[in-house]
């Protein structure tokens, strides 16, 4: 298989890639190349670019390849970037494309399927609306090819939504990207905003959504991912989130957080159940935490590992129990608190803190001009042991890790 790859790759009618080498060994070599690393490299010859720009590289990279992408801002206006933590090699991503009168673009969901990156959904502001200073909730998509490097639109979803629960779903069980709740609550703004109930399923072949059983409740802020076996049968949960609110003397908004996770079963044959409520996954008298949650594939076990980060706790959910419980602490405080961001790569747990020094700080050192510094500790949940990673970063002004997208992608 591996073979025929090579050869596919190699099908170049415009002479050598490499002088002094079979076309399939240099192939090979080229194949070999870290993927973050190849746009630095394509533009070396037509016959680079056309190998490294093929369908059949990304299957002969053997999903060697651990990515971060990050979204520090609006990525209509902010270049996102793509981080290799083995080869410490970032990849500036271009800008999406912008609508002049919408901006500020922020809770949107970055999902990885196959060599596509797709943006989906978030919340803005647009300049046409009244008033002015009110975030509203979008239902625009956009995909982004990693092996050509560029952005297209695909279909807008049914509702427009933000802060969301979504997840790929698997090629053998109706492939495609599953979206369940969200609403208009921005970044800048702790609080209001609207919740909805509706949930869509997206079919990448097909460029089209449909609509599916909407949730039981209204729910935004929530998380959501696959678990199950490789059978069958999948089943996509949404954990946590928060639907009505409360106010403190009347003027002050609150959250009412939910204590409990939603499942929805999926099959093969397309025929999706119905919404089953999981009991309450916080024991009576504890503290609701609302931290970051992620998943980690297991290919040990039928379901994935779920993790959540509270300031400097990290907690597993425990599926038999249903209950967080105390897993590991960050060893070291973010530099200047900065918050952390949270993230899987190749089933370890990365805590990352972003540290850039003040332009306005007459007293500098040289070294500090051009970059900020990205600090990351990494937890690896088997071994139960942590190590940190230190490099510069291209982001030369302040970023919030914390409210920024990021996601993981293996290729």
């Amino acid at each position: 298989m591996e073979r025929e790859r090579i050869g596919k790759m190699s099908d170049w009618n415009s002479g050598v890639i490499i002088p002094g080498l079979l076309n399939e060994i240099a192939c090979l070599i080229l194949s070999m190349v870290p993927f973050s690393h190849h746009s630095r490299i394509k533009g070396t010859c037509k016959s680079w670019r056309y190998i490294l720009s093929s369908q059949h590289l990304i299957s002969s990279l053997r999903r060697r390849n651990h990515l971060i992408s990050i979204f520090p801002h609006d990525p209509s206006i902010t270049n996102p970037f793509l981080f290799d933590p083995h080869n410490l090699a970032w990849t500036p991503l271009p800008l999406s494309p912008c609508d002049p009168s919408l901006y500020a673009l922020s809770n949107f969901s970055a999902l990885h399927i196959g060599p596509f990156l797709y943006l989906i959904g978030g919340s803005l502001f647009d300049s046409r609306s009244f008033p002015i200073n009110r975030p509203l909730s979008t239902s625009n998509a956009f995909r982004f090819s990693l092996l050509h490097f560029s952005w297209q639109p695909i279909s807008p979803m049914i509702s427009p939504r933000g802060s969301f629960a979504s997840a790929s779903i698997p090629h053998g069980i109706q492939g495609g990207i599953i979206v369940a709740g969200g609403g208009s609550r921005h970044t800048i703004f702790g609080a209001a905003g609207t919740r909805i109930s509706s949930v869509e399923r997206y079919d990448v072949e097909m460029d089209k959504w449909e609509p599916l059983q909407p949730l039981p409740t209204f729910r935004a802020g929530c998380v959501g991912f696959m678990a199950g076996g490789e059978g069958e049968k999948k089943d996509f949960w949404v954990v946590g989130g928060y639907g009505a609110s409360t106010t403190i003397s009347g003027v002050f908004p609150v959250d009412q957080y939910y204590r409990d996770a939603l499942v929805m079963e999926f099959n093969d044959d397309g025929n999706n159940g119905v919404w089953r409520e999981v009991g309450d996954i916080w024991a009576d008298g504890e503290t609701v935490r609302t931290g970051k949650i992620v998943v980690a594939e297991d290919p040990d076990r039928d379901c994935p590992q779920v993790f959540m980060l509270h300031r400097t706790h990290i907690f597993r959910y425990d599926m038999p129990s249903n209950r967080w419980v105390y897993e590991s602490r960050v060893p070291r405080k973010a530099p200047d608190s900065s918050p952390f961001g949270f993230v899987v790569v190749d089933r370890e747990l990365y805590v990352l803190a972003h540290h850039c020094v003040d332009l306005t700080e007459p007293r500098r050192s040289k070294h500090q001009k051009k970059a900020g510094t990205m600090y990351i500790q990494i937890y690896n949940p088997k071994k139960k042991t942590w190590r940190s990673l230190v490099t510069k970063s291209p982001f030369d002004y302040p970023i919030d890790l914390s409210s920024a997208v990021l996601s993981s992608i293996c290729l």
